[in-house]
């Protein structure tokens, strides 16, 4: 094993991204934080060192345990790395899947008869 590798390379080894391109393209357009510091694809990470993650609405947190090069199965993923997301953003994630089935699509034409029933059921109308 070695003793720091690619970020870009790393990320998608530890499957937060699922090519390697996606990776690459996160980093470049400064998704990718390591000390609050926006990393191109070549940075180099080592173990302990913390990485912040760009996935909409939040900020992903992960603790680089070991560095690998190669990409590895999701049962073996734990070992080389661990989310440290604070709950808070945990929680603004689970509100926004909550809010997402009341927003409507501009053009989608009226509520359905059912539509209009479970939103007065949601809002206690």
């Amino acid at each position: 094993m070695a003793d720091s590798v690619r970020i870009d390379k790393w990320l998608w080894a530890v499957r937060v991204f699922k090519t390697r391109s996606l990776a690459t393209e996160a980093c470049s357009k400064g998704h990718v934080l390591i000390g609050d510091i926006p990393v191109k694809p070549s940075r180099m990470i080592k173990p302990g060192e913390t990485v912040r993650v760009r996935k909409p609405p939040i900020y992903r947190s992960y603790k680089a345990l070991a560095i690998l090069e190669k990409r590895v199965g999701a049962k073996d993923v734990q070992q080389f790395m661990v989310e440290v997301t604070p709950q808070s953003e945990l929680d603004l994630l689970e509100t926004q899947k909550d809010m997402q089935w009341i927003s409507r699509d501009r053009g989608a034409g009226r509520p359905t008869k059912k539509d209009r029933r479970d939103l007065e059921d949601f809002f206690g109308i």
